[in-house]
């Protein structure tokens, strides 16, 4: 649109509408005697408002300069510019591929998409090494959109920036905010940074990372922090905040992006958790990629962790591992700062840290003490770091609201046991019985985390070896079988047994045979006999009650042929009606067992 000037409001409206994008959020905070820098340039030769043609450059350098006390912490490449995107770049001849994208689509006033992108790669490793001097980008190639875009708008752009936080003991402690995502205006663009705890508003600082504005286009397009109007004249005015410069280096020659930094000032104040900032532009183009705070503070922050909760089996005594923080804070944690300890929301005692802690450092305690009887376990335990008997704190912190940590204790107490009943079922053969006791774990637990496991002797239940893990359909190829139990756990235990058993069901009786050998029916089949009743006999009578069979445990199952009276080699015997008797010959089923069954033949 840079071209098209007299267009109408309407049409500078819509061309103005924002299809997709990504919301600016926190990437990284540190703590500590830190600062920040930019360096990067523009692949644009020229701004493209006052192009004749076309064109973009695939490389360009810029120049870090640090003083010789500034340590390079985190240094992060962001690389940006017009179509679907070059993801693939070189600094100082030494190749990246984006580690993180961001995607943003316009509509033109033609009604046409126009892409554009940015990406990352974390370049602190070669930074560190290479320290101080020139890097130059290359291998970024957008000539295959340039004229798409420039023909569309005129919002032909490329470019590369560095955002580097450095440490320096002669800093003050900071607190240094990267944020980062894809945004654009127009017409304006409300961003809220968070995660902030301004403390000091001394030499606080914000900067900018962003794309394609203008400096020959000035309509309504200003900075706005906490509601006021931000500049920094004359590189920055109030009306063209945007405007292709760099405060880093007092350049305005950026053409299409900017890597700006103001001021705090005036514009934040003690006790702010959040900055809004609103950005708005009536005509131009502008990409936000990334914001950068930095502020002066000089307070603790004290966080408790519990790390390890012990007790002995069978005992009361507890021992707690706990560790005190001062993770985010930018000042030492004095020492003798309290602890309080509750256990099931009631005070307990309190104890205090014995050294200052560092920003960033913390100092681990041991606790121990006996359960109260009034109290069982599971029992709950809080720590609450800078908190007294009386319940206040006596230190002023960065973050009041996160000095408490909750846990579960447990003291391993052995659950005493009732034998669980034995099982009883068919016996399948020689003894063998197919079991499902998956419901008893139900039956001894005593509390619902105790762990339940089952061994086919005391000597794996002793060496956790051999656990039986299919309780729903578990064979026992011979009974009485005894399985042992553990409950517990590992180090605190106890056990138990109970028997598997079978018994002699009663036979059941299929008395359909169909002998044509198609693998069902084909023989006089009776379950829960063979391997069973050993002493059994079978006979089988024809119509006219001729005996034709005889039958027992080693003779296999009637399949239709005669083995009494008058038999002849393979002597199959009719289709028709059978009569059979059952004799079983024990004691448990005395009475023999009788019925007709049908035979049919091939």
């Amino acid at each position: 649109m840079k071209d098209k000037l007299i267009l109408t409001v309407y049409i500078v409206y819509l061309w103005s509408i924002k299809l997709a994008g990504q919301n600016i959020a926190l990437y990284e905070q540190f703590q500590g005697r830190y600062n920040f820098t930019f360096i990067g340039n523009t692949l644009n030769p020229q701004e493209n408002t006052f192009m004749s043609s076309a064109s973009i450059l695939t490389t360009s350098s810029a120049q870090l300069n640090l003083s010789a006390n500034d340590q390079i912490e985190k240094a992060y490449l962001y690389w940006a510019g017009c179509g679907p995107g070059d993801f693939e770049v070189k600094l100082n001849g030494v190749s990246y591929t984006s580690q993180r994208n961001f995607a943003l689509q316009r509509i033109s006033f033609f009604g046409n998409p126009l892409d554009y992108f940015s990406a990352f790669a974390d370049v602190t490793t070669q930074i560190q090494t290479t320290g101080n001097g020139t890097y130059t980008l290359s291998d970024l190639d957008l000539n295959p959109w340039i004229n798409y875009f420039f023909t569309e708008g005129r919002t032909n752009f490329g470019g590369w920036a560095i955002i580097i936080v450095y440490k320096n003991n002669n800093l003050p402690l900071n607190q240094i905010n990267i944020y980062d995502g894809f945004r654009s205006i127009p017409n304006s663009v409300d961003i809220t940074l968070n995660n902030l705890d301004v403390t000091d508003t001394n030499n606080a600082q914000i900067g900018f990372l962003a794309w394609e504005g203008d400096r020959g286009i000035q309509v309504n397009e200003s900075l706005f922090i906490n509601n006021n109007l931000i500049a920094s004249p004359p590189l920055n005015p109030s009306t063209n905040a945007f405007n292709g410069t760099s405060t880093v280096t007092n350049s305005a020659s950026m053409y299409n992006m900017d890597l700006d930094i103001y001021s705090l000032q005036g514009n934040i104040g003690i006790g702010d958790t959040t900055l809004p900032i609103r950005m708005t532009s009536d005509q131009d183009v502008v990409l936000i990629n990334a914001v950068v705070t930095q502020l002066n503070q000089r307070l603790p922050d004290a966080t408790v962790q519990v790390d390890l909760i012990e007790s002995l089996c069978n005992f009361r005594d507890v021992k707690v591992d706990y560790t005190v923080y001062n993770t985010l804070g930018t000042l030492a944690l004095p020492a003798q700062t309290p602890v309080a300890i509750y256990l099931n929301n009631n005070y307990f005692q309190t104890l205090y840290t014995q050294n200052a802690i560092a920003p960033g450092g913390s100092e681990s305690g041991i606790l121990n003490f006996i359960l109260p009887q009034n109290l069982s376990s599971p029992f709950d335990l809080k720590m609450v770091v800078d908190e007294n008997s009386s319940g206040q704190g006596i230190v002023t912190e960065l973050n009041e609201n996160n000095n408490t940590f909750t846990t579960t204790g447990y003291i391993d107490i052995s659950p005493e046991l009732i034998p669980p009943p034995h099982l009883l079922v068919c016996n399948e053969g020689d003894f063998k019985g197919t079991f499902d006791f998956s419901n008893y774990p139900d039956l001894v637990k005593q509390n619902a985390t105790d762990d339940v496991r089952f061994y086919e002797s005391e000597s794996d239940l002793l060496s956790n070896t051999n656990e039986i893990t299919n309780t729903n359909n578990y064979t026992a190829l011979s009974t009485p079988k005894t399985i042992y139990v553990k409950v517990g756990h590992e180090n605190c235990y106890q056990k138990t047994s109970f028997e598997l058993q079978t018994r002699k069901c009663p036979p059941v009786i299929y008395n359909f045979v169909s002998a044509n050998h198609d693998g069902a029916n084909d023989t006089f089949h009776i379950a829960h006999l063979y391997h069973i009743f050993y002493n059994f006999r079978l006979y089988i009578y024809n119509r006219w009650g001729k005996l034709v069979w005889i039958g027992n445990n080693s003779t296999g199952e009637w399949d239709g042929y005669a083995n009494k009276g008058l038999v002849v080699s393979n002597d199959e015997i009719a289709s028709g009606t059978y009569f059979y008797v059952l004799e079983l010959n024990d004691p448990e089923y005395p009475e023999p067992m009788t019925g007709y069954l049908y035979l049919i033949q091939p």
